[in-house]
């Protein structure tokens, strides 16, 4: 029984481990997702366009959920990710100064 705990220990450490490297993984994307909205930001402020856009919103949840789905998961989990993403990337959008419409 005892080593049938300590390998339970090990696995649980291994798979922890792994958890943890797609954890950084995923913030570093993050981080290099927001730099790159953070210049699309910039530039819908300087020419006066909406930091929102609607029809590219709904296209990214349909892809998202699809993606999703072949990934086998949850699509409702997808969107309600996407959903925070863009929320966020709305907000940093906002915060530019904005050109005045010509």
């Amino acid at each position: 029984m005892a080593e049938s705990q300590d390998e339970a220990r090990q696995e649980l450490l291994a798979m922890r481990k792994t958890i943890d490297n797609i954890d950084a993984a995923m913030i570093h994307m993050l981080a290099e997702r927001f730099r790159c909205t953070q210049r699309v930001g910039a530039l819908k402020a300087k020419h006066a366009m909406p930091p929102a856009d609607p029809k590219r919103e709904e296209q990214q949840v349909a892809r998202l959920r699809d993606l999703a789905k072949v990934a086998d998961l949850d699509p409702e989990f997808a969107e309600k990710y996407l959903a925070f993403v863009i929320r966020e990337v709305i907000r940093h959008h906002e915060a530019f100064p904005r050109a005045p419409k010509a």
